[in-house]
């Protein structure tokens, strides 16, 4: 039997959070038996906040992340699917277009996406998704990290006003909640 690995896409925002708040290395230890790739127009957003935002450097300069161009026809069909449901005039989540597309034309990939709009889009469509919360939950299934410690990195997180279904010190309140541990 062949053992299949596993590719996880990644998304700006879950990437530019864990950089900000310094506990980019626990994606490494979580996603360290994975392939992690970004999309070109991901890192094309982190580069165009580096002036601004000097954590998303430590994103860029990682080497177990790497970043893949969107090539192939299936790639740019899917991209523009997603491009015509999520981009607006603002520009924004074109990060989302550009992992959901990679992931969905991956075999064994995962889109880490948390966005609820970018989620609903890519309802009925060929791709597998996770949440971040639910890769760090994973980890503590597997032994990898502590509620405590996820509970701490969760903390960091919400301070760096990424939204989470829950207040700072409410995830080991929010797993027994859903039933998760």
């Amino acid at each position: 039997m062949t053992e299949t690995q596993t590719t996880y896409v990644l998304d700006t925002g879950p990437l530019s959070h864990f950089a900000h708040a310094q506990w980019l290395g626990v994606l490494k230890v979580v996603l360290k038996d994975c392939r992690v790739l970004i999309p070109d127009v991901v890192a094309e957003e982190l580069r165009n906040g580096t002036e601004q935002h000097h954590h998303l450097r430590h994103v860029l300069e990682a080497d177990w992340i790497e970043t893949v161009p969107l090539r192939t026809s299936a790639q740019l069909a899917a991209f523009v699917h997603y491009e015509r449901r999520l981009v607006g005039p603002d520009g924004r989540n074109i990060g989302e277009c550009g992992v959901l597309a990679l992931a969905e034309s991956l075999p064994h990939a995962v889109a880490v996406v948390d966005d609820r709009v970018a989620v609903e889009a890519s309802r009925g469509r060929p791709v597998t998704l996770r949440r971040t919360l639910g890769l760090l939950c994973d980890a503590i299934r597997a032994g990898l990290l502590t509620v405590p410690l996820v509970s701490a990195l969760a903390d960091d997180l919400l301070q760096s006003h990424y939204r989470l279904p829950f207040k700072p010190g409410g995830f080991a309140e929010w797993c027994a909640r859903e039933g998760l541990f």
